[in-house]
């Protein structure tokens, strides 16, 4: 942790790393399958560590995980091994978490995916550039450029049902940017009425709020299937 913490309300990173990364394929959690030498958290969290208005980065792990050190060994931030079953428990688990290390209600939590590893700090300074006086916060985000088909089952595999409307649709990347209390009892309302929330924008729509759309980038990409994984090294060799 900084000597000098910044002037409030402060940022913090959160980044759930409770999950074992099924669809991968990568032979355990993929959050420690290894891209260009090291492992895709280490890239995540030194992008993390790169972007100075970020006060401290709050990692949380699965209870009996023991491997982060290994895969992070440069790692100085903070860990919580508090992670739940799902996304939406690791999150609110996190920012208790955080609240229990001096983390104020109005200090804004910037929660990222561990296996969004092409961050860059530009890219998170963006997003605190237009959402730091916001009332509700926002997310990186990126405007559909694709066609988008909607899918039926059939004998022969998936079809296409429909063609839908692409106007005004938006990938959802992360970080997502909210203040501390109002994530919180988003989350709390979320998990008391048996929803599985997949990203924190969720949640606080939920509440009826309207969270503010930053352009991303497209190499922000998620590692999710096996392909993802060779994609991103070759990006990383460009770099």
């Amino acid at each position: 942790m900084p000597d000098a913490m910044p002037a409030f309300p402060r940022c913090f990173a959160l980044v759930p790393c409770a999950g074992v990364g099924q669809r991968a394929c990568a032979g355990g959690p993929k959050q420690y399958a290894s891209l260009a030498g090291r492992a895709v958290v280490a890239h995540t969290l030194d992008a993390l560590a790169a972007v100075p208005r970020l006060a401290v980065t709050l990692v949380v792990l699965a209870p009996d995980d023991m491997a982060f050190e290994q895969h992070a060994p440069a790692f100085a931030g903070w860990v919580a091994r508090c992670g739940g079953a799902t996304r939406a428990d690791s999150v609110a688990a996190g920012l208790q978490a955080l609240r229990e290390r001096g983390a104020t209600d109005d200090d804004w939590v910037l929660v990222h995916d561990a296996a969004r590893c092409l961050l860059r700090p530009a890219w998170v300074n963006r997003l605190i550039d237009a959402c730091e006086h916001d009332a509700v916060g926002g997310l990186l985000a990126l405007p559909l450029a694709d066609t988008l088909k909607a899918a039926a089952p059939s004998d022969s595999g998936e079809r296409v049902a429909a063609t839908l409307d692409r106007t005004a649709k938006w990938l959802a990347q992360t970080p997502q940017m909210f203040r501390l209390g109002l994530l919180q009892r988003a989350l709390h309302d979320a998990v008391d009425a048996g929803v599985n929330m997949t990203d924190e924008s969720s949640a606080i729509e939920a509440l009826g709020l309207a969270p503010r759309l930053v352009p991303g980038d497209q190499e922000n990409l998620k590692l999710t299937w096996p392909a993802d994984f060779a994609l991103a090294a070759r990006l990383l060799e460009t770099r």
